[in-house]
């Protein structure tokens, strides 16, 4: 059986729509709740794969947080072995952080529904071809990340440059929630401090336009988390394609 491990970082931020595709597809999932265990150093080498979820926190605030350097040498770890790499959100930025590349602050806090732009280089991407520029996705971020050196930029939106990006041919930073259904965004906007922060964040962040774009985008919003998850897990069967005259 093939096992992956979860890098959490809040109870509240789990697997979502990803969790049954990858049970459906024979994964056994190790979650790592960094909020219980914050001192854990997980060995990667016993795993198929890595995804790393969001979190509350930013990536320079290791001081507070002293695992976010624990799992930046773990996503290291997974990239010298070839391993499926998947983050979202924080996931995202921590997977930039570990190839080098700038994390900070947006210029704008993203909290709603916005419509994903993606790149040229998406059309032929596994993951991101299924991206035709009329869909929206569910974003909850305050920061952003310059593209690492090397990796390949997939989607943008007007107010956040880098959205997604490919490094190599496992690894994948997704800075959208595509893995939140209705259920899961139901539940964060009601909770206390985060729903304190969607307000704070103006007007067109308030509850009510989020829960109708919700309902508006929800099932256009799982078609495509599912085919896009529905590629990454197909990662985990992929090997480069031999040239001839190789040994």
């Amino acid at each position: 059986m093939r096992k992956l491990l979860v890098f959490q970082h809040s109870a509240r931020e789990p697997l979502g729509i990803l969790d049954p595709l990858l049970r459906r597809s024979g994964f056994r999932v190790r979650y790592v709740n960094f909020a219980r265990e914050p001192d854990l150093q997980p060995d990667v080498s016993r795993y198929s794969g890595l995804i790393v979820l969001g979190g509350p926190m930013n990536v320079d605030e290791v001081d507070r947080h002293p695992h976010l350097a624990n799992e930046i040498t773990a996503i290291r770890e997974a990239l010298s072995r070839d391993m499926p790499v998947l983050g979202i959100c924080l996931g995202a930025q921590l997977l930039a952080a570990a190839l080098g590349a700038n994390v900070r602050p947006n210029p704008v806090r993203e909290i709603g529904w916005y419509r994903i732009h993606p790149s040229s280089a998406a059309q032929s991407d596994r993951l991101c071809r299924h991206f035709d520029g009329s869909q929206h996705v569910f974003q909850w971020h305050a920061y952003t990340f310059d593209l690492p050196h090397g990796a390949v930029h997939l989607a943008s939106t007007p107010t956040c440059a880098n959205q997604a990006f490919r490094y190599g041919e496992r690894a994948y930073g997704l800075q959208f929630h595509l893995e939140a259904d209705e259920h899961l965004i139901q539940r964060w906007v009601h909770v206390p401090e985060y729903r304190a922060e969607m307000e704070a964040a103006g007007p067109e962040h308030h509850l009510e336009r989020i829960l109708r774009d919700t309902h508006g985008h929800g099932i256009t919003a799982r078609r495509l988390s599912e085919r896009v998850f529905g590629e990454f897990i197909e990662l985990f069967d992929w090997r480069p394609p031999v040239r001839l005259g190789s040994r």
